[in-house]
């Protein structure tokens, strides 16, 4: 007992001991976590405005916004189909959306398959090719819209809801493809040789090993698609034609005034967002 005592109080004199520094906390671990609050902040803003003025009365005599607040309402969620173009322009771009992410997924998702399996003299082309997806990413998407624009002129080609859908096809591959072939990197392909060992096929194999094992990053590779095509204005708006999307129709919309259903058609797509998100964490930590 004598000696717990005496060691107790060795500690605490060693504690108090004048002359000793203190330790003090660093200041990473105060300016970092603000530094990311205020980068969150500054992009959260704009949404929380938005949906602020999806509940803005209008008192002029025209359904247009008026860019201060005279108070909440219910109104434009109950008449969301009040604009009939804003409607047609918003379903157009869902259903261009995932049109766009099924042909992205399927296109991307072989093409991470077979730059990440063959190698050259086998795949001679494969470096041109990762040169080309990171190029699509990196081109200024007016130079991509300008270019798609003078191809679909040049072979006659009337621009609408299948001129739209190539160029979203043709901008969302190198997407997809890139996050299906990071999450195949670590990809053990022990696994697959083990089935083929056990006398399964390449398809069987393909549905029931390699599939589930690279089914997140095709799934993060089809929302990043879905998300990117529906968001998309400079090259929808240069390949559009008759066919206007949404945010097409937002753009042309700001010179007359907007509609107040445009916030609440944008709150319901951020809404959407949330959910798929809190769903995702959801199924992980369930799994986990």
């Amino acid at each position: 007992m004598s000696t717990v005592a005496t060691a107790v109080r060795g500690e605490e004199a060693e504690r108090t001991a004048p002359g000793r520094p203190r330790r003090r906390r660093r200041w990473t671990t105060l300016i970092l976590p603000a530094y990311s609050w205020l980068i969150i902040a500054y992009l959260v803003f704009p949404i929380a405005i938005m949906i602020a003025y999806s509940f803005n009365k209008v008192t002029t005599g025209l359904p247009q916004v008026s860019f201060g607040w005279n108070g909440a309402t219910m109104q434009w969620y109950r008449q969301w189909n009040g604009v009939p173009q804003l409607t047609t322009s918003f379903w157009l771009s869902v259903r261009l959306a995932v049109a766009t992410t099924l042909f992205a997924t399927v296109l991307g998702t072989l093409l991470a398959l077979a730059l990440v399996r063959y190698r050259p003299p086998r795949f001679r082309g494969r470096t041109a090719i990762e040169q080309v997806l990171f190029l699509n990413i990196a081109a200024p998407e007016i130079v991509l819209g300008a270019s798609l624009l003078g191809l679909f002129v040049t072979i006659n080609l009337a621009r609408g809801f299948v001129t739209l859908l190539l160029a979203h096809v043709a901008f969302s591959i190198a997407y997809v493809a890139i996050t299906v072939r990071a999450r195949m990197s670590g990809f053990d392909r022990s696994l697959e040789e083990a089935a083929l060992d056990l006398y399964a096929n390449s398809w069987a194999t393909f549905r029931k090993i390699t599939l589930p094992l690279i089914m997140p990053g095709i799934l993060a590779g089809a929302l990043m698609a879905f998300a990117i095509s529906i968001d998309d204005f400079v090259t929808s708006n240069f390949v559009s034609g008759a066919s206007i999307p949404f945010p097409v129709y937002v753009y042309n919309a700001t010179r007359i005034g907007i509609p107040p259903q445009v916030f609440v058609f944008g709150t319901a797509i951020f809404s959407v967002g949330i959910i798929c998100a809190l769903a995702s964490i959801a199924i992980s930590r369930r799994r986990t």
